[in-house]
């Protein structure tokens, strides 16, 4: 059975800042680009970051550009978000992704997604 688990949310102040992982068990996503996205109350689910397999390549919302980096360990099989400079607009669930079905990595066509982590950034 393939898993993504986020971990890694919670509570921030603006201006500090969150790292969230995510851990994926059941299968390799080595050879495969992995993303993260996040969805607000009352909002459509939109894209944050991407990385591909290799980690060579990274992609980011404007919103998050400059203050979030995406990385990936692929010997633990695992990607991270670094948030830093948090915003109260980045509150949202934010979930990791994996295996894209289209080369447009910043829409949410993959194949696996994790639960969701909470973070929540008060002002």
């Amino acid at each position: 059975q393939v898993q993504l688990v986020e971990s890694g949310g919670g509570l921030a102040q603006a201006g500090g800042s969150l790292r969230l992982s995510c851990a994926a068990s059941g299968r390799t996503f080595s050879s495969v680009a992995m993303g993260w996205f996040r969805q607000a109350p009352g909002k459509e689910r939109e894209f944050v970051a991407a990385i591909s397999w290799s980690g060579g390549s990274t992609y980011y919302a404007e919103s998050v550009k400059g203050r979030f980096t995406i990385s990936r360990d692929n010997a633990k099989n695992t990607v991270s978000l670094q948030m830093n400079s948090l915003k109260p607009e980045d509150t949202a669930v934010y979930y990791c992704a994996a295996d894209p079905r289209s080369s447009r990595w910043y829409v949410g066509l993959y194949n696996y997604w994790g639960q969701g982590t909470q973070v929540t950034v008060s002002s």
